[in-house]
């Protein structure tokens, strides 16, 4: 991380308090970190997964994945919880338009071994 940072002339203490500080409400889950530099500013964005924002509407207790393994996660959605997932997810899923997005998150409802929930 060092190494690619410190040639653009920032420092890496400082983009990795910012990291932190953006991903706090992501604790205990993988996180993509998007990371955009321009005139020696850097811009954090974060990118969850359609897993870790299914994770996040079940507002299960924060774990530390080092000591827990194989968590098993149970909980019930509404449907209009699966949209604002769906909404989130837009632009970033496969499908063209809003109800294919929708069937990509009830897919990974269905089939994710360690997601159990009821609609």
């Amino acid at each position: 991380f060092a190494p690619k940072i410190g040639p653009l002339g920032l420092s890496p203490k400082k983009v990795g308090d910012d990291i932190a500080k953006a991903t706090q409400d992501w604790k205990g889950l993988k996180v993509t970190v998007q990371l955009t530099i321009q005139n020696r500013q850097a811009k954090i964005s974060v990118l969850p997964s359609a897993a870790s924002l299914i994770i996040k509407y079940l507002k299960e207790p924060a774990r530390d994945r080092k000591k827990v393994k194989n968590i098993k996660h149970d909980g019930n959605l509404t449907l209009s919880e699966i949209l604002e997932i769906a909404r989130e997810m837009h632009g970033r899923s496969i499908s063209r338009n809003l109800p294919g997005t929708v069937k990509e998150i009830l897919g990974i409802l269905g089939f994710g071994r360690r997601l159990t929930t009821n609609l």
